[in-house]
């Protein structure tokens, strides 16, 4: 007894102050002094990926002369309900005239776009016409992140995703990496009008059971403490638009379970992927099925 009281000591500053709400959104920002990433590709070859004005992305080779690219990035500058300039990328292939799916690409908390640049590029090679932005605070955006924040940021992305006359006449399909499988289901079902589909990886079910599972030695009290907001059952409960939900049998951040759990509440049409692999590497090793 006198143990889970030390634990309940050592945890509950922890549990009931801004730090947890932290653990959700873990910023990842980037100095504005940032120039250029060096990308390695999985045949080994060396790609920079260096920033210009306006955070334009262009692409080197190891002797700094651009390289012949199959698509295009286009950065995007817009401001939230807030007045804060939130940055973001559109990438398109460059063999497709008028591509007929959009994919707004919500990524996790622990990344930003440059982290996210494979996934994007992965869609890209699909066909689909991808835009991505990092929340309040992420990457190269002003701000501060929380949980109702981040949301109001992708409500916000979505809105002026749909204003683009590229956009317009496409499909629109919603796909969230991760917490930004939680964001994207909520943002989907306040917004199933304006969209086509939904895609969650590697999502957890609720925040309520990540933060059980953060802290397990007492994840009862973290059920108590912890806000959900919003989480992904409920929101996939209101959801009726064709889902897919991506989960790893081998994903030791978000597992299998809470994936179940997820596609348990969600109404049809839905389809359950399960793969190999870690946390939100589906893009990374099955793109070309998850694309069907």
């Amino acid at each position: 007894m006198k143990s889970k009281n030390k634990l309940f000591l050592i945890f509950l500053p922890f549990l009931t102050s801004c730090s947890f709400n932290k653990q959700f959104y873990d910023t990842e920002k980037i100095t504005t002094s940032f120039k250029k990433e060096t990308i390695v590709t999985k045949t080994g070859d060396t790609t920079y990926l260096n920033i210009g004005p306006g955070y334009q992305p262009t692409f080197t080779d190891s002797r700094d002369k651009p390289l012949p690219l199959s698509y295009t990035f286009e950065s995007v500058n817009f401001k939230n309900d807030k007045g804060n300039n939130l940055v973001g990328w559109f990438a398109k292939p460059k063999n497709i005239v008028n591509p007929e799916i959009t994919v707004l690409l919500l990524h996790g908390n622990g990344t930003n776009i440059v982290i996210d640049f494979f996934s994007i590029i992965q869609l890209v090679k699909q066909g689909f016409q991808v835009f991505t932005f990092d929340y309040s605070g992420y990457g190269f955006s002003e701000g501060k992140p929380n949980r109702k924040r981040v949301l109001a940021d992708a409500n916000d992305a979505l809105n002026m995703l749909l204003l683009r006359p590229d956009v317009k006449n496409t499909k629109l399909v919603v796909y969230g990496e991760s917490m930004g499988g939680q964001l994207a289901a909520t943002a989907a079902s306040e917004n199933e009008a304006k969209i086509n589909a939904l895609v969650m990886e590697g999502a957890p079910s609720s925040h309520k059971d990540i933060a059980a599972r953060i802290v397990k030695p007492i994840g009862f009290l973290a059920r108590i403490l912890v806000k959900n907001e919003y989480s992904s059952v409920k929101s996939v409960a209101r959801y009726h638009k064709p889902l897919l939900i991506i989960q790893s049998s081998e994903d030791k951040t978000v597992p299998l379970s809470m994936g179940r759990k997820i596609f348990d509440h969600a109404n049809d049409p839905k389809s359950f992927y399960e793969i190999k692999y870690g946390h939100i590497a589906g893009l990374s090793y099955y793109a070309d099925s998850i694309a069907v």
